[in-house]
C-alpha cells in the first residue's frame, strides 16, 4: 500500500510541476525576474550557458532539500515529492533543451506528433522578443491546435 501512496505522491507532484511551470514562467520569468529568461528569448544566444539556465538551479534546491528530508532519518513522502520534482526536471531538459532548442543534437529528427506540437507551440512562445504578449507558457500540455498541425 505504501508504494501506491508513494507513485501517486510521484505522479502526482510530476504532473502538478506543469501548473507550477506555467505559472512561474508566465508571472516570475516574464515578470520580475525578466532580467534572468530575457537572454534566452534571443536568437541564436552566442554563449553555451544563458541566465536562464540559473532557473535549473532554482527549481532543483527544492528538490534537493526534500530527497534530503525524504531520507533523512528515513524516507517517507518528502523524498517522493523531491522525486517528482526531479523527473519533471529531466523531462523539460530532454524536451526544452534537447528536443525544442537542440542544445544538444540528439533528437533533432523526431516525426511524432506530440513532440512536434511540444516544439510549434515553444517557437510560437518565442516569437515575441519582449516578455509581454507571450503565449504557450506550458511546456508538456499546450493547445490541440499545435499536434493537430502533424498529421
Amino acid at each position: 500500500m505504501i508504494i501506491l501512496l508513494y507513485t501517486v505522491i510521484t505522479l502526482g507532484t510530476f504532473s502538478l510541476m506543469e501548473l507550477v511551470t506555467w505559472l512561474t514562467h508566465k508571472y516570475v520569468m516574464h515578470g520580475f525576474l525578466w532580467y534572468l529568461h530575457a537572454d534566452h528569448h534571443q536568437p541564436k544566444y552566442p554563449h553555451v550557458f544563458e541566465k536562464n539556465d540559473a532557473f535549473f538551479v532554482i527549481f532543483a534546491i527544492p528538490s534537493i532539500l526534500l530527497f534530503y528530508f525524504g531520507a533523512v532519518p528515513e524516507l517517507n513522502f518528502m523524498f517522493f515529492i523531491g522525486l517528482g520534482i526531479f523527473l519533471y526536471g529531466l523531462t523539460y531538459f530532454l524536451i526544452h533543451d534537447v528536443l525544442i532548442h537542440q542544445r544538444f543534437k540528439w533528437f533533432k529528427n523526431t516525426k511524432n506528433k506530440f513532440l512536434l506540437g511540444l516544439r510549434k507551440a515553444h517557437k510560437v512562445h518565442h516569437k515575441h522578443l519582449g516578455k509581454e504578449k507571450g503565449e504557450c507558457f506550458g511546456m508538456l500540455f499546450v493547445p490541440k491546435k499545435y499536434h493537430n498541425q502533424y498529421k
